[in-house]
């Protein structure tokens, strides 16, 4: 029997092709070309986006495998499932709540956007096992929950100076940040077993 289910390793490892295929996919239909540089994802998902079903199916796509990675989790702590649950529903809301125009700004949608960096930064301090799990090849520190935790801050910083400056890498500064947030919980599941099976349990 596995220390973490098979559906939370496939889940964790669809997050980022989810997430990098969508806004590489959007980008391409994209009449004259996007800045990835210069321009953030939500804007490929806008109202008057060309395809804008394919960013919005990478959100929702992105924010269904969190939820279900967290439900896979069950060797990480309560709180830190709870805040990557509160992630990948923050990211429906970020699909939902799209922006109206290209070049354009919504309340609603930054305001969901905010919740889902933020939760997707910290739940790795919280979710770092106190002791080791069956199935797992050695404890886990907390300290690399509070490390991992501490890079991702650091990334979404770098995301709000490029958004509060109005910078020129704010497409760039998003795009690292997101991928980072959606490739951690593939990292989490890694580290806690996904790929081995609990001791006696059959090859």
């Amino acid at each position: 029997m596995r220390a973490v289910p098979r559906w939370a390793l496939l889940s964790s490892a669809a997050a980022p092709v989810f997430l990098i295929g969508g806004w590489t996919l959007a980008a391409i239909r994209q009449p004259g070309g996007f800045d990835q540089v210069g321009d953030s994802i939500s804007a490929l998902a806008a109202v008057d986006a060309a395809d804008r079903w394919i960013m919005t199916v990478g959100l929702l796509g992105l924010g269904l495998c969190h939820c279900v990675t967290a439900a896979g989790l069950r060797a990480a702590r309560p709180a830190g499932r709870l805040l990557l649950a509160l992630g990948g529903v923050a990211t429906l809301a970020v699909a939902a709540l799209p922006l109206p125009a290209m070049s354009g700004t919504s309340a609603p949608h930054r305001a969901a956007a905010v919740v889902s960096f933020g939760a997707l930064a910290l739940w790795p301090a919280l979710a770092a096992p106190t002791r080791r799990q069956p199935g797992t090849a050695a404890a886990v520190p907390a300290s690399h929950g509070t490390a991992a935790a501490a890079l991702l801050l650091g990334l979404v910083g770098w995301l709000l100076v490029e958004l509060v400056g109005g910078g020129a890498r704010l497409g760039l500064a998003e795009r690292v940040a997101a991928g980072a947030e959606a490739l951690c919980p593939l990292l989490a599941v890694l580290a806690l077993g996904g790929g081995r099976r609990r001791a006696g349990g059959s090859p």
